[in-house]
């Protein structure tokens, strides 16, 4: 089954990379792009979107060796707006990237808890510690620490009871007799609504794989839910474009085509349709590339 799932992982990425890559080119053409007078954001684009993370980690060290400079420092010198915004998600290695957002959720006057439930629900448990790592390594502080500090109550238990990375691993096993326990003890707090088993609650959601509360249907699909962030990020006026850049950045190499697909059934149009009617000029063709095509 190891090809399978390899497969099906692999289907759901936007974001392959370069099969002949050199980063020594690249590294190049982005610095050409980006001397003297004005800068070539066509350019940029075609070499950062058409790679993985993992390239563009290995370009940025050729960037430094040939021109001694900082490749994310030069973007970002150059470039202004969501543009940059999203060309700066592009260049941060992904927990580091993530611990980033995180942090910035939690940073000043108020909280996006929308960001931290996100990010923490989603991951695993390895993800989880990965993310931690990177977080205390980059702030100097712990990232539990920082979401007690700024969370309360229900929210603050489960986000910290869900970094605990007591989880299962989302390996696709799911233990029926389990799932049914799980699905009667949910109801079951769920009814006493006055006086809702909130441990209950809490225990079941941080201590189950997204595999099996799909089965129980406790939570929703993760597809399902990623395609929501991204839905309600575009629609009415204005758009989220934090949501939108963090949700297509770390996706694109994961699941974002078999979230594309849940997208356009949920609701009746693609993903890049909407994109093209809600974004514009650079920032646009950037996003429209990491999202890829709608066949």
């Amino acid at each position: 089954m190891a090809w399978w799932k390899a497969w099906i992982e692999q289907e759901g990425v936007t974001v392959k990379g370069s099969p002949h890559f050199n980063p020594d080119p690249d590294a190049e053409t982005l610095y050409k792009a980006m001397k003297g007078i004005g800068t070539n954001e066509q350019a940029i684009i075609d070499v950062l979107t058409k790679r993985s993370n993992a390239q563009r980690q290995q370009i940025a060290k050729s960037f430094k060796a040939q021109f001694g400079k900082d490749l994310t420092e030069t973007l970002q010198s150059e470039l202004s707006g969501k543009f940059e915004r999203l060309i700066m998600a592009l260049m941060y290695p992904p927990y580091r990237y993530e611990a980033k957002e995180l942090h910035d959720a939690m940073k000043g006057l108020g909280t996006e808890e929308g960001v931290l439930i996100e990010i923490l629900a989603s991951r695993t448990k390895i993800q989880l510690q990965e993310i931690m790592k990177a977080y205390e390594e980059d702030y100097g502080s712990s990232l539990e620490e920082d979401i007690q500090a700024d969370t309360s109550g229900y929210l603050e238990r489960i986000l910290v009871c869900l970094l605990q990375g007591s989880r299962d691993d989302v390996s696709g096993f799911v233990d029926p007799g389990q799932a049914v326990q799980d699905a009667q003890d949910l109801y079951a707090a769920g009814e006493k609504i006055h006086g809702t088993d909130e441990m209950k609650f809490i225990t079941i959601l941080c201590t189950r794989s997204a595999t099996h509360l799909m089965r129980v249907k406790c939570t929703r699909n993760l597809h399902s839910y990623f395609a929501e962030r991204l839905y309600y990020a575009l629609k009415g006026a204005g758009t989220c474009d934090g949501t939108l850049i963090r949700n297509i950045v770390s996706r694109s190499e994961i699941d974002l085509n078999l979230i594309k697909c849940q997208f356009t059934k949920m609701y009746g149009k693609t993903l890049s349709s909407m994109i093209v009617g809600d974004t514009s000029g650079d920032y646009r063709n950037a996003l429209l590339n990491l999202v890829g095509s709608d066949s």
